[in-house]
């Protein structure tokens, strides 16, 4: 099972954790990760302004996986939404197709219909399922409590990605957690958007977005909140300090990306999951797992 991946801006940046524990965990169930070095941005932060520009741009980056007949794995919800949006419109829709081709066309490229894109967890989920995933546990992580924030663009709008989970509620990522053995805390409003999608314009109505879901999380005492989504990841983890002082609360709440909890349970040495990158270090998790520190 072969996937060029699609890092995105974010993660290189901010979230090599999420990059470093998603390539450990691919190669230990057999997926091999192509890296294409001219992808770009997927056109997520120009779409609001300019959503013609957005749309060549995802179309640029599906253009370069076509071309080399690679199929794509997205890491960020908001990748995931782009690329597949403009995937299902520019396959429809001839005339834009032909528009956005001639653009391309500049530059060598040509968008043709027929490329899959996924977001990790999706194909952890559906192409390698949960009973071959079950099989290659080397840790049981029964000891630990876990909650999870899915994010707006991984489920939403549904019929993007062919329904494939419940948009109002959902399990898949429930059930990737709960194959490692932690269990999973459902808490209040689970399904809310994390504030990142404003951070940058009303950076205090994030910040209250974000601590309305932490407050809700840490009132069940768990070891640890489980993203998908390196933005997401940047309202609950980067933010968490800048959100205690604000309101004068604290958390110390470790945000794990899921593939750093999957590569614990199947053995993987911590230190090639990024845990020191961790900006809420996740020790006493590690400990209470049984794991080297």
């Amino acid at each position: 099972m072969k996937y060029a991946l699609f890092l995105g801006c974010t993660i290189p940046i901010r979230g090599q954790n999420y990059e470093m524990s998603a390539r450990e965990v691919a190669k230990k169930i057999d997926i091999e990760f192509v890296d294409l070095v001219d992808f770009s941005c997927c056109g997520f932060p120009v779409k609001s302004t300019n959503a013609e520009t957005s749309l060549i741009i995802a179309a640029r980056n599906i253009a370069i996986a076509a071309k080399k007949g690679e199929k794509i794995c997205t890491l960020c919800n908001a990748c995931t939404s782009v690329l597949t949006e403009a995937n299902k419109e520019l396959s429809e829709n001839k005339e834009i197709r032909e528009k956005v081709n001639k653009e391309l066309g500049k530059i060598g490229l040509e968008f043709k219909p027929g490329v899959e894109i996924k977001h990790f967890s999706r194909i952890l989920y559906e192409d390698i399922g949960i009973d071959k995933i079950s099989k290659k546990i080397e840790r049981d992580l029964g000891k630990l409590n876990m909650s999870i924030h899915y994010g707006c663009h991984y489920l939403r709008p549904s019929e993007l990605y062919d329904c494939f989970d419940d948009a109002e509620n959902p399990s898949t990522v429930e059930n990737l957690v709960a194959v490692t053995g932690a269990a999973v805390i459902d808490y209040k409003n689970r399904l809310e958007c994390c504030g990142g999608a404003i951070l940058g314009v009303e950076e205090d109505i994030a910040l209250s977005m974000a601590k309305q879901k932490l407050d809700n999380i840490t009132a069940n005492k768990v070891d640890a909140l489980v993203t998908i989504c390196p933005f997401c990841s940047i309202m609950y983890e980067d933010n968490q300090r800048k959100i205690e002082s604000k309101f004068n609360v604290e958390y110390n709440l470790p945000v794990l990306y899921y593939p750093q909890v999957l590569g614990l349970a199947l053995g993987i040495d911590q230190k090639k999951l990024g845990f020191r990158l961790n900006k809420i270090k996740a020790n006493a998790l590690l400990e209470k797992a049984g794991v080297e520190i």
